[in-house]
């Protein structure tokens, strides 16, 4: 376990005494932090000539300049720089970002980011309870703060519609909640229609985290579910699009974390659902900042202080971006004494910016651990032992020796029901198109703009489910796409337009045991491999980056027109208005199965 674990602290009465002996000057300091702006999240103010002292990880006082005279404290010259609390990310997926806790936690760092709360429903849905459990393991062992937020909704829908590896009824999650302390909250109850319409599991396991005094974490789209949705015990959501659904939230009684993204990608709502506050007038005082979901190179480049910097651009003054990004998600999740802003007994989580609000230092715990945007030894070092997962992790795609991934060529005339993908990729059009007998696919892919996209069960639960279908608009014009995080429960989704080259990036997943890949001419012109849970990298972050980097291109290269990270979205069977799961399309809000054709 690292020396930079949260876990290892002194006694409470001990740690006290000691740090009211520090703050009245009794007892020297183990740090002071001077020539420090300060930058205050509770008055929401920049404060000049400050002084911040730590003993034993934690805050012991912020004085004026020059308070501390002498002694066997270490002195730290901010030369000017402006001292804030380290960011808190109420809401991320870890799996997203495809590396694993310990490599999630160097990034973070290098952020300004020292906490968050991770919903791994991801996992969850790949290995059920021994999933979650290993995640949480490989969270005692990085060093950053990591909370749980139960993952709520696994399977996403019900087996008649999608066949996934893992199953967390109520009793399970409970019993999550009852053996680990970082279990805080429930995770984002994505069936939100199911929630809404008074589903009996759905409500029982609303009431696994109520009973217990457990926040619940949401996921919704549509106005018209927001009263429901809330009356059931949901009080935060990642998912506002937009100022009208963000202002029903708040006056619900629902907390809203304005997700920011990169703007090419479907998480960048923040600009859209912020207008409560900037044209409506709603206060920011139940306002978060969050990221949700990143890759590992966007990880690097659009951290939570970027996306609270795209608050400050949108109108938010600094000082309320920043509380926004700390002091507010700490509060939600009732942890305000202990992290998120500069009071005496917080925990010193403490970040060194410059006047543009970029993270330049980052203690974590008092321990000094990014200087000048670079990893300092001690983190090193803590980075240079990571959990190692679980071998039954590594061998999680489980497929059968011979799959058909392309339907047969109709031979008549037939309505096709396609899915329609459209920036920024979150919901899903469902579009019939008339097919006229063709001699070939390609005839019907040239006139209508389609290609194939199938899904094949991967967790060994079945004897081969394979759901074939078209996509409209998806702009790949030659070879193959894949990816074996599918959305929610994780089977693998492969886009193409031939047979052979679909095979090969079948081929290529199952070899890798897990990752997204891109084929073209019969060869993988880029993979990112994904050997746990078919989800993560066993790599460094910076590795995982440069791959995913080098993903981007061909996908780019290949025509199509939304992102990998919005390709993986279309089996995820709870968000309008067509998907396609292992066993077949899905309409939504209806929850039904449809045929791929219709005879006319």
């Amino acid at each position: 376990m690292s020396t930079l674990n949260r876990f290892s602290v002194k006694p409470l009465s001990t740690l006290t005494r000691t740090l009211a002996d520090v703050a009245f000057g009794r007892r020297d300091p183990d740090l002071v932090i001077q020539g420090a702006r300060v930058l205050s999240t509770y008055s929401e103010r920049i404060l000049a000539d400050k002084e911040v002292w730590v003993s034993n990880g934690r805050i012991a006082a912020v004085k004026p300049s020059g308070s501390y005279k002498s002694g066997a404290a270490r002195l730290y010259d901010a030369r000017g720089g402006i001292i804030a609390p380290g960011l808190v990310d109420p809401h991320i997926h870890i799996e997203s970002s495809m590396v694993t806790a310990c490599a999630y936690a160097e990034a973070a760092l290098l952020n300004g980011t020292t906490t968050i709360f991770c919903d791994s429903h991801e996992i969850g849905n790949v290995m059920d309870v021994a999933g979650v459990e290993a995640m949480l393991e490989d969270a005692r062992h990085a060093p950053l703060s990591i909370f749980l937020t139960v993952p709520s909704t696994v399977p996403a829908t019900s087996p008649a519609l999608e066949t996934a590896g893992g199953d967390l009824t109520p009793e399970k999650i409970a019993a999550l909640f009852d053996n680990w302390p970082e279990a805080v909250a429930l995770g984002e109850k994505m069936d939100f229609v199911q929630v809404a319409m008074g589903d009996e599991r759905s409500h029982a396991i609303l009431a696994a985290a109520l009973s217990r005094g457990r926040p619940v974490s949401g996921h919704v789209y549509g106005r018209e579910f927001v009263a429901a949705y809330a009356a059931s015990g949901v009080t935060d959501t990642h998912e506002a699009i937009d100022r009208e659904i963000a202002d029903d939230l708040l006056e619900a009684g629902i907390w809203l974390f304005l997700r920011g993204g990169p703007p090419t990608t479907p998480w960048h709502s923040l600009p859209h659902a912020i207008k409560t506050i900037t044209e409506l007038g709603a206060s920011h005082k139940r306002i978060a900042v969050c990221t949700d979901d990143r890759d590992a190179d966007d990880l690097l480049q659009f951290g939570l202080d970027w996306v609270t910097r795209e608050a400050i651009m949108a109108g938010m003054k600094p000082e309320q971006a920043w509380a926004m990004g700390s002091l507010h998600g700490a509060t939600r999740f009732g942890m305000e004494n202990e992290i998120g802003g500069l009071g005496g007994g917080r925990r010193a989580d403490l970040v060194l910016l410059n006047d543009d609000l970029v993270p330049v230092n980052t203690w974590y715990g008092g321990e000094l651990v990014v200087e000048q945007r670079k990893v300092t030894p001690v983190l090193e070092e803590a980075l240079s032992k990571p959990y190692r997962y679980p071998e039954a992790a590594y061998h999680t795609v489980k497929l059968p020796k011979s799959l058909k991934l392309t339907p047969d060529l109709p031979t008549e005339t037939v309505v096709a029901h396609t899915i329609k993908t459209e920036l920024p990729g979150i919901t899903l059009g469902h579009v019939t198109v008339t097919l006229e007998p063709a001699n070939d696919w390609q005839t019907h892919f040239d006139r209508h703009d389609l290609c194939f996209v199938t899904v094949v069960e991967r967790h060994g639960k079945s004897t081969g489910n394979v759901a074939h279908g078209l996509l409209n608009s998806f702009g790949l014009e030659k070879g193959a796409v894949a990816s074996s995080v599918g959305h929610d429960s994780h089977n693998i989704i492969i886009a193409g337009t031939n047979e052979s080259d679909m095979q090969i990036a079948l081929k290529a997943i199952e070899e890798k045991q897990g990752g997204v890949c891109v084929v073209m001419d019969g060869k993988v012109t880029a993979m990112v491999p994904l050997p746990v849970a078919g989800l993560l990298s066993d790599k460094r972050v910076h590795e995982v980056a440069e791959e995913v980097k080098a993903l981007k291109v061909e996908w780019e290269k290949a025509g199509c027109t939304i992102a990998y990270m919005g390709f993986n979205l279309i089996p995820l069977s709870v968000i309008p208005e067509i998907r396609i799961t292992d066993k077949g399309l899905v309409l939504v809000p209806e929850m039904g199965l449809q045929q791929l054709f219709e005879t006319i």
